[in-house]
């Protein structure tokens, strides 16, 4: 399927899956070398945890970007995601990303507030720890 046969209407009637629509780990390379070589440095690196991320099932890319708004998630949990990352996905860059977000959490305070219940540490809401 070509470009101009595509159409809003025929993936919002289910004719056309997202996924047959995605942009390809090869395309969003390219795309860094772009940014690179006009000295966007930042983009060309965001260009490729997206490459790396085109590996990673849709579901899972969801519950790491909800992992990763402040106070939602521990520091074991993230640390957890960021191994995942590396070893499930082979995605080296977003790993390295949760790891530093990891250490600016700690700094800033922004980890999911924890209590203790008799042996058992659970979340603010008490249903347990994220991750």
């Amino acid at each position: 399927m070509t470009f101009s046969e595509i159409t809003l209407n025929d993936v919002a009637c289910g004719k056309l899956h997202p996924r047959e629509i995605r942009i390809s780990p090869q395309t969003l390379e390219y795309q860094a070398q772009v940014a690179e070589a006009h000295g966007r440095s930042q983009l060309a690196a965001g260009f490729r945890r997206a490459a790396e991320l085109t590996r990673v099932p849709d579901e899972e890319v969801l519950r790491i970007y909800n992992a990763l708004r402040p106070h939602e998630a521990t520091r074991e949990a993230l640390i957890r995601i960021a191994g995942d990352l590396e070893k499930k996905y082979e995605a080296k860059l977003n790993a390295a990303f949760v790891r530093e977000a990891t250490k600016v959490y700690e700094k800033r305070g922004f980890f999911k507030k924890t209590r203790r219940r008799g042996n058992a540490v659970t979340d603010r809401r008490g249903d347990g720890e994220m991750g």
